[in-house]
């Protein structure tokens, strides 16, 4: 489904963030997020120098290396466009991520790490979003790597952790039924009131 036409309308501003995982060598996985801000017009923040029209005013970018059970290895980060001075202060906490698990709790422990004036929002912005885009990457490139290997695929002890968390992946819908029968639960209906 397309969205419906828009009102007549000028473009105003362009935030592109992108996330890729990576199947490293060594067996771990790298997840990274770019984020790009530009305006199709040059502005000014008061006191500053004036952004030039169709240039990044952000240019960020953020890598995790994680093990199979999402725990934080590494953490780099690059500053290549920044609008203030003060901004290559942002990543200065982001160290404190490694040792840290991917998973429940996750915006958590960012906030905890790097959160408010120890951290940037932006890097904090592209950090909530990057569990997601390793949720995305490790189970599928954990099956790729065993049917590369000519490996088995494990016999499923616990449902996994998508399931129960969108109307798709409900344990009651059709996609859970063909996808994991064995954590499919039917939608039980309620027994006719007697009292009639």
């Amino acid at each position: 489904m397309s969205l419906p036409a828009p009102a007549p309308r000028r473009l105003s501003h362009t935030r592109t963030v992108v996330f890729r995982g990576y199947d490293r060598e060594d067996g771990l996985w790298d997840i990274e997020a770019t984020l790009t801000d530009v305006k199709p017009y040059t502005f000014q923040v008061p006191n500053e120098p004036s952004f030039p029209a169709d240039q990044p005013i952000h240019g960020l970018g953020i890598r995790l290396t994680i093990d199979n059970d999402m725990l934080i290895h590494d953490v780099a980060t690059s500053l290549d466009h920044i609008p203030h001075a003060e901004c290559s202060q942002g990543p200065m906490n982001m160290h404190k991520l490694k040792g840290c698990r991917m998973g429940k709790g996750w915006r958590k422990t960012i906030d905890e790490k790097v959160g408010g004036l120890d951290g940037c929002t932006h890097l904090r912005e592209m950090l909530f979003n990057m569990a997601t885009a390793a949720f995305q990457t490790l189970p599928s490139g954990q099956w790729h790597r065993r049917e590369l290997a000519g490996q088995p695929h494990p016999v499923l002890e616990h449902a996994p952790f998508h399931l129960g968390h969108c109307v798709t992946w409900a344990f009651d819908s059709p996609t859970v039924a063909r996808a994991y029968p064995m954590f499919y639960k039917p939608r039980t209906t309620a027994a006719p009131n007697s009292d009639n």
